[in-house]
């Protein structure tokens, strides 16, 4: 994974590196694991605006990470890294030698 150095523009710019993104592959997301994620915006229940400065954005999906991995004694191969817009880890999609597919939160190198 690649680290890039900006070029400042700004003076808060200064010394600023940011992930190159390479190590990505451009695969769509698997929408089998995929599972709407509702935002408030800063409402509650009633409508009413009870925290400020909340809203707006992309619209997201969640992508269903498997954190408890249960299936023992079954490989899988890693299929993809893919970019995850909920969390600031890469998540890699895997597949299972019966076929099932999951994600996990993926590890560097």
């Amino acid at each position: 994974m690649s680290v890039r150095k900006l070029k400042p523009i700004t003076p808060g710019q200064r010394f600023k590196v940011v992930n190159g993104f390479d190590a990505l592959t451009a695969d769509k997301p698997e929408k089998s694991l995929l599972a709407p994620l509702k935002k408030s915006g800063g409402r509650n229940s009633h409508g009413k605006m009870t925290m400020r400065h909340r809203g707006g954005g992309h619209k997201r999906r969640y992508r269903l990470v498997d954190f408890k991995r249960m299936k023992q004694g079954v490989n899988a191969e890693v299929k993809s890294i893919q970019y995850d817009p909920n969390r600031t880890a890469f998540i890699a999609l895997i597949e299972y030698k019966d076929g099932e597919k999951s994600y996990i939160i993926a590890q560097n190198g």
